[in-house]
């Protein structure tokens, strides 16, 4: 499949600036970054995809070469096309192989940066109350990480040596292995891609660089946060390995259950019971809200399920200006435990409903003529 114009891909005309380069990759980056969209292998190859495109336009040299020949101008396979026949012949075949190899064990080609790897993000699960999420909150939160070690600055050595250069692969961190007609290059087996060695190990972190530790952090959360909204701290994932960049702490929202309350978007839901005769008198019913207490008129003849709405009683979203609305559902909630008096009262209104049903509980009524209605004469 020919691959897609790299401009395309980030959505930029060809005379876009660098800052312009940078802003298109990390908003695309962002989106469909693996772990926001886990098993989605669309998102994943448009990750890779712009990832690709970064590169190669982000890169002065590389640009200018890609705006004057395209793919093949930045291709290094390319240069193979058409040099004859014999080993020489297959050099840029060979290199699409390294450059396979390398996309698989997250290396760079070439002695400069081989093994330099980016640490990895981290996930903190944060749980709020409602109201916390509601008004922000600033919250202390404590996370595993691997960081730089102390002791070597992450070289891995000994304090007082240096990591030497490895001897198998000269410092570039691959080795050629030639099998046959072909040549393919692989990960060096003695440095490990780093294209370093270290004769004496620092003792404390054994030559990793990095050792594990706990940190505490404190977080602002903006008010309006909602279930799994995320929080970006950058630089505060792990250290990276061989003077790699560290990757970034993402904290996401989790809000615990509320007693009162249910959140959808901006707004809030509540079950507002009332009693018999207040839906059927009217009053006024006193609720609660995230800034106090309000109070609704209940009108004569509710009915059980009514939805009663209080404007700019909700919640302001993080990203809006619009205040939610609070949702009260009526729940008609019957009477329990019932004294002598209140089941002959009770049976004494049944008693004058029943002489006109129609006019007293039009519904039910409704209900009973369909279903006579259903069975025939």
């Amino acid at each position: 499949m020919a691959k897609r114009d790299y401009y395309a891909v980030l959505g930029l005309a060809r005379d876009a600036t660098d800052e312009d380069v940078k802003k298109s990759y990390r908003k695309l980056a962002m989106k469909h970054h693996p772990d926001r969209n886990p098993d989605d292998k669309a998102s994943e190859e448009k990750f890779k995809e712009a990832k690709q495109a970064y590169e190669i336009l982000s890169d002065t040299k590389k640009r200018a070469a890609y705006d004057q020949f395209g793919h093949a101008g930045v291709d290094p396979s390319a240069g193979a096309r058409g040099s004859g026949g014999g080993p020489e012949g297959f050099g840029g075949f060979a290199d699409a192989f390294g450059d396979i190899f390398g996309e698989i064990f997250g290396q760079q080609r070439g002695g400069r940066g081989a093994g330099v790897y980016r640490g990895a993000d981290l996930r903190f699960n944060l749980e709020l109350t409602l109201e916390e999420a509601a008004r922000g909150t600033e919250a202390k939160i404590r996370i595993p990480t691997m960081e730089a070690c102390a002791t070597c600055h992450g070289s891995g050595a000994k304090p007082g040596t240096q990591p030497t250069t490895c001897g198998t692969c000269h410092g570039r961190g691959e080795v050629r292995v030639s099998q046959g007609f072909f040549s393919i290059q692989q990960t060096c087996p003695t440095c490990h891609g780093t294209g370093k060695v270290i004769p004496e190990p620092c003792a404390t972190c054994h030559g990793a660089g990095r050792v594990k530790k706990h940190k505490t952090l404190s977080v602002k959360i903006p008010a309006g946060v909602d279930q799994d909204d995320r929080i970006r701290l950058s630089g505060e994932g792990e250290a990276g390995m061989n003077g790699g960049p560290t990757g970034d702490l993402y904290v996401v929202v989790n809000l615990k259950p509320h007693s009162v309350f249910q959140r959808e978007g901006a707004d809030l839901h509540c079950e507002m019971p009332i009693s018999f005769a207040t839906a059927a008198l009217g009053g006024d019913i006193e609720i609660p809200t995230l800034e106090g207490h309000a109070k609704i008129k209940i009108p004569p003849e509710t009915q059980t399920g009514q939805v009663f709405r209080l404007r700019n009683k909700g919640i302001r979203p993080v990203r809006g200006s619009v205040v939610g609305d609070l949702f009260c559902h009526v729940a008609l909630e019957t009477p329990v435990k019932l004294t002598a008096r209140q089941r002959e009262l009770l049976r004494e209104f049944e008693t004058i409903s029943d002489k006109d049903p129609g006019a007293h509980n039009p519904r039910a009524k409704s209900w009973m003529d369909k279903v006579r209605e259903f069975f025939g004469p």
